[in-house]
């Protein structure tokens, strides 16, 4: 099959939905298919033969962080040459209703469509002012998928219309297998507990982990504090300031010392505020067989299946936190057993399930595919693997 993918966001900057795009085509390939990625991409060293540039992009606020996007005449002529180029099977736009390449692609694709919904918003005046515009656009899309139940209750609170929910995916083996580096590896004496994430973006919550690291070190004070990711860490200064030996930051990590650093902890945190519409990092801290503790918003409630295969505290409560925190750091052999419960379920993000749940959609918007008797994409998805709009 020939897949062309779409990402509205700039693959010279990190981000959720780059990563998911990064690693379906990976996935795809190997399962023989030939797939093209089209993105804003300008500056980005050793590109991948897969990614066709859609030029430079515009860093714009959205959803509380930053969106980089390519639009205007320039970008569409690119687009409509990409696609004439490819003559693929299916286009799968990402975010298909956000003003970049993804809804060029989108206006000016000829082949089916399938349109992938990442964002988890509550109502917000721009969108619901934008959709009547969006609306007749995103009715070419022949099916939907939405990353989460979350995701799904935006499209439909905004946009209307139904998607079968299909999970982001994780390389799981490659965080159970990982070693962990003796640096950063947690020790009986030492645990260690991992903050993993944008540092000055304010929903990410590290300010919210700062508040609860004096609790904890007051209980155990041989723990140590590793942060990582892009930005500067001012919600940390004082904390840091005052415990400057358990405190450590480690700035923006590769891939690999991100499988190392989640193996060899304690206990991952993931305080986000809000504005998340899954929580893949907690998938790959879980998978790594590392505890998470996560703010108790919705999208991280069902990857964690309600506190089941992890802990969950009050949003943006750091005392909170800190009780969690503590309870799980006082009985580290019950805290191995909910990292294992953990690991156990991430396995259900696995690429390997949640490509297969992809390829299904693929092949229900394709001419050659079976009728389809159950009256929407959706519904024939559901019920081909049994996969809903349940997670």
């Amino acid at each position: 099959m020939k897949v062309g993918l779409v990402c509205p966001y700039s693959f010279d900057v990190p981000g959720g939905v780059q990563f998911h795009i990064r690693d379906l085509t990976e996935e795809l390939i190997a399962r023989g298919h030939q797939v093209s990625v089209f993105a804003p991409c300008d500056e980005l060293e050793d590109r991948p033969d897969w990614l066709v540039s859609a030029g430079k992009s515009v860093a714009i606020k959205f959803n509380g962080s930053v969106a980089r996007l390519a639009f205007g005449p320039v970008v569409a002529s690119k687009t409509k040459q990409w696609l004439e180029d490819g003559e693929f099977d299916v286009v799968h736009v990402h975010e298909p209703e956000t003003p970049s390449v993804g809804m060029l692609a989108l206006m000016n694709s000829e082949a089916p469509v399938v349109g992938t919904f990442h964002a988890a918003l509550d109502r917000s005046a721009v969108r619901s002012l934008t959709s009547g515009l969006v609306g007749p656009t995103l009715e070419k899309i022949a099916a939907r998928i939405a990353v989460s139940q979350e995701a799904r209750r935006t499209l439909i609170e905004h946009h209307a219309g139904d998607a079968v929910v299909i999970p982001n995916g994780v390389f799981c083996d490659e965080f159970a297998q990982a070693s962990p580096l003796p640096e950063w590896e947690a020790t009986d004496s030492r645990p260690v507990v991992v903050f993993l994430g944008r540092l000055d973006e304010p929903r990410k919550g590290l300010g919210v982990f700062a508040q609860a690291i004096p609790t904890v070190l007051e209980r155990f004070p041989g723990v140590r504090f590793l942060v990582a990711g892009r930005g500067e860490a001012q919600a940390l200064a004082s904390a840091q300031a005052q415990y400057p030996d358990a405190i450590e930051i480690l700035g923006e990590i590769s891939d690999h010392e991100k499988q190392s650093l989640l193996k060899g902890a304690t206990l991952y945190v993931a305080p986000q505020l809000g504005g998340e519409s899954f929580g893949i990092v907690l998938v790959e801290a879980m998978a790594a067989r590392s505890t998470v503790v996560a703010s108790d918003i919705a999208a991280f409630a069902a990857v964690l299946d309600d506190g089941e295969a992890g802990r969950l505290f009050q949003v943006g409560d750091g005392e909170d936190l800190a009780r969690v925190l503590v309870e799980q750091l006082s009985d580290l052999s019950a805290n191995d057993d909910l990292a294992a419960k953990g690991q156990a379920r991430s396995y259900r993000y696995d690429w390997g399930t949640v490509t297969e749940q992809i390829l299904a959609v693929y092949n229900s918007v394709l001419p050659t595919t079976e009728p389809i008797k159950t009256g929407t994409v959706y519904e024939y998805v559901s019920t081909k693997l049994g996969i809903g709009n349940k997670q």
